[in-house]
């Protein structure tokens, strides 16, 4: 356990951010993430996979792999940024992705290899925090998004918006739980960095995906909650056993937008 961190906080992280610290039981789906990167590795492992999601689509496998992959790797990178002023080694060569089955969800978890973790200096937390987003998407999702979209001839956008999705809703639905002003302030600074200012270059793409598949929510009939309606399909739908079972979200649905107030 690294020192900068106090138990409570690995607590933390472990049991709501999909932080493991030792290796799983099943070393069925549990890998280097570094395979993701091998063509034969990965399409071995979404045969693996496609045990759970039953899809109809080596595309739609992948795609759905890459929403657990995005939310083990951004859930407790991100809030221990913000929460916590404190990082640790996200890159795609210190990561492990550890198999979790909790009922009949499949959950996978990261695990890392070296535990060396990194506060701001004096006055120094911008640069820290460009330091943390280049680790976490440029040194992880970028690089398994690029490997994966090849392999499995999927559109990376698509593996982008699945990214993208899960930083919106857990900064606007769970980062700041329990936080005082101050440490809202914070949290909402670095949302809106991440999504509207952060360069390209630290999610190593030519522009900011958090900033490009962003867009107002709106009401629809499609759902109770005003959405962002996507600007791609994550192919859900291939996995259902109900025929046309969109998510509220999706952009094949007819979204019939409803007025507020």
């Amino acid at each position: 356990m690294p020192f900068e961190y106090t138990s409570e906080e690995i607590d933390e992280l472990v049991i709501n951010h999909r932080l493991a610290l030792e290796p799983s039981a099943d070393r069925w789906y549990s890998i280097p993430a570094t395979d993701l990167l091998d063509k034969d590795k990965t399409l071995d492992y979404l045969n693996k996979v496609a045990n759970i999601f039953e899809a109809t689509s080596n595309a739609a496998n992948a795609s759905l792999f890459a929403k657990r992959y995005s939310f083990l790797i951004i859930a407790s990178s991100l809030y221990a940024m913000s929460r916590y002023d404190k990082s640790l080694d996200y890159s795609i060569e210190n990561c492990h992705i550890e198999s979790i089955h909790q009922g009949q969800a499949w959950l996978p978890k990261v695990r890392l290899t070296e535990w060396q973790a990194t506060r701001p200096g004096e006055g120094g937390r911008n640069e820290w925090r460009d330091q943390v987003i280049r680790n976490v998407f440029a040194d992880n999702l970028s690089k398994a998004w690029r490997a994966l979209s090849k392999s499995a001839s999927v559109s990376i956008s698509v593996l982008w918006e699945n990214t993208a999705i899960y930083v919106y809703w857990l900064y606007e639905n769970k980062f700041a739980e329990g936080a005082d002003a101050d440490l809202r302030a914070r949290i909402q600074a670095d949302y809106d960095y991440l999504r509207t200012a952060a360069p390209a270059h630290l999610f190593g793409e030519t522009r900011n995906p958090l900033a490009k598949f962003d867009s107002p929510k709106v009401a629809t009939k499609a759902s109770n909650q005003p959405i962002r309606i996507r600007k791609t399909c994550c192919f859900y739908y291939q996995a259902s056993d109900e025929p046309n079972d969109y998510c509220p979200t999706c952009p094949k649905i007819k979204h019939e937008r409803v007025s507020i107030g």
